[in-house]
C-alpha cells in the first residue's frame, strides 16, 4: 500500500510541474533558450508521470507453476503392486467360496484363465469340481483332461478369511511336461547303462559259443557220438540265444542313442501323402482304411521330417496290430490347428483301445500289452516327438478304439 500512495503523490507532483512549465512557456514566448529548457523539463516530468501511472495500474499476478498430480498413498501403491504380482504369478490361482461347489470357483490370475480357456482344459466345470473337492492344507497330484490328453498337476489349498467370509485359495501347477521330460531322461540313462552292461557280457558269450561249436565239429570224430551230439546241441542253443539277446538289447539301445533332430519346414500334406502310399496298401489288403486329412492344406511344422515320419509309422503300426481282429479296421490321421492355436495331429483307430488301468504305462520302455511285444514302439514315439519340442498323449476316445494326440 505504501508504494501505491507514493505513486499517487508522484502523479500529483508531476501534474503540478507540467502545469507550471506550461505557464512558464506562455510567459516567455520570445526566448528560445528558455523554451528548450521548459521542453526538456516537461519530457522528464512526463516520463516520471508515466511511471507513476504504471504503478497505479492493475497488478499482474505471475502465472502459477503447474503442480503435478498428487502421488498415490503408499497403501494404494502396495495394493497395485500386489495385484500385478498376483496376475503374473507362475502358477494358476483359484478362489473357492464358502459354498465349495463348482460354481463357487473363480480364476484369479492370467495363468488360471488360460488353463480354463479353449485349447486347455476340455471340461472347465470338471476342473472346478476337482478343485472344490480338495481339502484345505493338503498338497497332492491330480489329473484332468485337456485338449492334448491327460494333464497332471500339483495342487495346494489354503483356507483364509476375507472381509469376514471364509474361503479357500487353490494353487494349481501343471507338471505333465516336466514329469515327461524327467521320466524320459531317467529311462534314457537306465537303458543306456543296462544295454551297455548286458552287451559287454553277451558279446563274449556269443563269440565263445560259436567258436566252441566250430571246434567241436572239428573234433567230432574223436568223441563218442552221443557226447558229440549233446555238446553240439547245447552250444548251438547257447549261440542262438546269445545272438537273439544281442539283437534284442540292440533294439533297446536305440532308445538312448537317438540322433539330434535336424528341423525343417515340413508341409504336412506332402508328409501324409508319403505315409498313405506307404501304409495304405497294407490296410486295403486286410479290408481296412487308412484315412489322412490336413486342414488347412498349407499346414506346416518345423521339425525333423524323418523323425516325425518314424513316430507316425510307429503309431500306424500300433493301430494295425490293435485293429487286426476288426471286420473293417480303420485308422484316421488328422492334422489341424487346435482351439488354442497349437498344431495337433490325431491318430485314432477303431480297435479295442487301452484299458484305463494300463493307460498310464503305455509309453514306459519295456512295457507292452502284447504277448510278443518288446515295449519299444510307443516309448520311441515319445522320445522322437519330445526331442522335436512336442508332446504325445493318449486320450480316451469318444467311441471305441485308441486315440493319440501329438501337439507342437
Amino acid at each position: 500500500m505504501a508504494s501505491e500512495r507514493a505513486s499517487k503523490a508522484g502523479v500529483a507532483c508531476c501534474a503540478a510541474a507540467l502545469a507550471g512549465l506550461g505557464a512558464c512557456v506562455a510567459s516567455v514566448p520570445d526566448s528560445p533558450r528558455l523554451l528548450v529548457l521548459c521542453a526538456l523539463a516537461s519530457a522528464a516530468a512526463g516520463l516520471l508521470l508515466w511511471r507513476c501511472l504504471a504503478g497505479l495500474g492493475p497488478r499482474t499476478v505471475p502465472a502459477e507453476v503447474p503442480v503435478p498430480a498428487s502421488r498415490m498413498w503408499p497403501e494404494q501403491e502396495a495394493v497395485l503392486a500386489l495385484e500385478a504380482r498376483l496376475e503374473h504369478a507362475p502358477i494358476a490361482l483359484f478362489s473357492i467360496g464358502h459354498l465349495a461347489g463348482p460354481g463357487d470357483v473363480t480364476p484369479l490370475n492370467a495363468n488360471a484363465r488360460r488353463l480354463v480357456a479353449p485349447g486347455r482344459a476340455s471340461d472347465p466345470s470338471a476342473l472346478y469340481a476337482l478343485l472344490a473337492a480338495q481339502p484345505a492344507d493338503e498338497r497332492k497330484l491330480v489329473g484332468f483332461d485337456t485338449e492334448r490328453g491327460l494333464e497332471r498337476a500339483m495342487v495346494a489349498v489354503s483356507a483364509l478369511t476375507v472381509q469376514g467370509s471364509g474361503q479357500r485359495l487353490a494353487a494349481l501347477l501343471p507338471v505333465e511336461s516336466q514329469l515327461e521330460a524327467e521320466a524320459l531322461n531317467a529311462w534314457r540313462q537306465l537303458v543306456h547303462v543296462l544295454t551297455h552292461e548286458i552287451m559287454n557280457s553277451l558279446t563274449p558269450v556269443a563269440s565263445l559259443s560259436r567258436t566252441s561249436h566250430d571246434l567241436l565239429a572239428e573234433l567230432a570224430d574223436t568223441l563218442p557220438a552221443d557226447v558229440s551230439g549233446d555238446l553240439s546241441t547245447a552250444l548251438d542253443a547257447i549261440a542262438r540265444r546269445a545272438a537273439s539277446l544281442v539283437d534284442f538289447v540292440a533294439s533297446y539301445r536305440s532308445l538312448s542313442t537317438l540322433p539330434q533332430p535336424q528341423p525343417e519346414n515340413v508341409v504336412l500334406g506332402a508328409l501324409f501323402a508319403r505315409l498313405e502310399a506307404l501304409v495304405g496298401p497294407q490296410w486295403s489288403t486286410h479290408g481296412g482304411i487308412a484315412a489322412f486329412s490336413v486342414e488347412p492344406a498349407s499346414l506346416a511344422v518345423l521339425v525333423d521330417p524323418g523323425q516325425l515320419e518314424q513316430a507316425l509309422i510307429n503309431l500306424l503300426k500300433n493301430a494295425a496290430e490293435a485293429t487286426s481282429q476288426q471286420a473293417r479296421p480303420r485308422v484316421d490321421v488328422q492334422a489341424r490347428l487346435g482351439r488354442g492355436g497349437r498344431l495337433r495331429i490325431d491318430v485314432a483307430d477303431n480297435g479295442a483301445g487301452v484299458p484305463d488301468d494300463l493307460a498310464a504305462h503305455i509309453f514306459t520302455p519295456f512295457f507292452s500289452t502284447k504277448k510278443q511285444g518288446r515295449g519299444i514302439g510307443l516309448a520311441m514315439v515319445r522320445q522322437l516327438i519330445h526331442g522335436n519340442g512336442g508332446t504325445v498323449r493318449y486320450a480316451r476316445s469318444v467311441a471305441s478304439g485308441a486315440r493319440f494326440i501329438i501337439s507342437f
